[in-house]
């Protein structure tokens, strides 16, 4: 699952600003999405992503991403950077 990934990725970045960013700055390599986030804020990660032609992969929750990403709270959206 992705969660693993997240956990075995060298470097990422959380949030829906910094994924969008590195989306757009070219650094992302792939994009996880929790399917449980707010679909407004998801919608401008997902076309970014699209712009990019960079691959999203959803998962179930924000809390469990979250916690892939050693972090207190839910995170809606997580960029795996190159």
């Amino acid at each position: 699952m992705s969660y693993e990934k997240v956990l075995q990725a060298g470097k990422i970045v959380v949030g829906t600003k910094q994924t969008v960013r590195a989306l757009k700055e070219g650094k992302a390599l792939e994009v996880i999405v929790a399917e449980d986030a707010d679909p407004s804020i998801v919608d401008k990660v997902m076309e970014a992503a699209k712009e990019a032609n960079v691959p999203v992969t959803k998962v179930d929750s924000m809390k469990k991403l979250g916690k892939a990403c050693k972090i207190q709270v839910g995170a809606a959206a997580v960029a795996i950077l190159r």
